[in-house]
């Protein structure tokens, strides 16, 4: 599973350490739209980085947007936190009314930074573009 995130939302930062703590199994992988993993998977989904306002969750060949996106993938860290999936009971539109406003207004209520997340060591595995890529040197 990939979560594709804004890189630069302080809000959207929150959510990757918050995953990064719960996802014990370490089966969740980000890619921040601002890299190059990132801005290829949303365009395979269709979307394009300028004005995004939504998460993108990719699972194999399926993905999710808004709050199905957030269900998913809290559905995925097991145990209690399963018991979220009861947020499939409320229809999509009312649950992305809200997700929609929150995504519009997260830089004024949370912040931005002007540089992208990295990761601790111990993390920079799971992120996409942090991965070792053949023929460059490592220090």
């Amino acid at each position: 599973m990939i979560v594709v995130f804004d890189g630069q939302c302080l809000l959207c930062n929150g959510w990757v350490q918050f995953l990064l703590r719960h996802d014990r199994a370490q089966r969740i992988r980000f890619a921040s739209i601002q890299g190059a993993a990132g801005q290829q998977l949303l365009a395979q989904a269709g979307l394009q980085v300028e004005g995004l306002q939504t998460l993108l969750v990719i699972d194999g060949d399926r993905s999710w947007l808004h709050t199905a996106a957030i269900l998913r993938v809290l559905h995925a860290l097991g145990g209690p936190w399963r018991l979220a999936w009861v947020g499939w009971l409320v229809p999509a539109p009312l649950r992305d009314l809200l997700y929609r406003w929150v995504a519009r207004n997260r830089y004024r209520i949370w912040g931005r930074s002007s540089t992208c997340m990295l990761p601790a060591p111990e993390h920079a595995a799971r992120f996409l573009d942090q991965e070792p890529r053949p023929g460059l040197l490592q220090k």
